[in-house]
């Protein structure tokens, strides 16, 4: 089982940054993936990035490729989404999600939401234009 808080929304101006935080806890974490997700009013949640505890290999969605970045930190079991060059269409509830595995099966990326058995409470995140 994973327990997973975030933090770190908050309001900014188009072309800014924020970092947001997914605290992480759990007897099966080093063998979980860490993902983040987004949903925007009226649209269906968007997978934007994941990584794989073991290791740390990450993919990002290339709507967001170069704009976001996820990364780790093992001392503080915290997952982190650094984003830049926000735009007023990234306005959304952020969202971190866990499954136990790798992102990846074969040829096959778990990017759905369905993929993922548990999640955070979710951050909302406005970037004004």
């Amino acid at each position: 089982q994973v327990q997973l808080v975030e933090s770190g929304g908050g309001l900014v101006q188009a072309g800014g940054s924020l970092r947001l935080s997914c605290a992480v806890a759990g007897p099966t974490i080093s063998s979980s993936t860490i993902t983040w997700f987004r949903q925007a009013p009226g649209k269906e949640r968007e997978f934007l990035a994941a990584l794989t505890w073991a290791g740390g290999s990450t993919v990002h969605e290339d709507s967001v490729k170069g704009r976001f970045t996820i990364s780790r930190d093992n001392v503080e079991n915290t997952v982190y989404l650094e984003m830049n060059n926000l735009k007023p269409e990234d306005t959304a509830v952020y969202y971190c999600a866990a499954k136990l595995g790798t992102y990846y099966s074969g040829a096959y990326y778990y990017t759905r939401p369905d993929d993922y058995a548990y999640w955070g409470q979710g951050t909302q995140v406005t970037v004004s234009s």
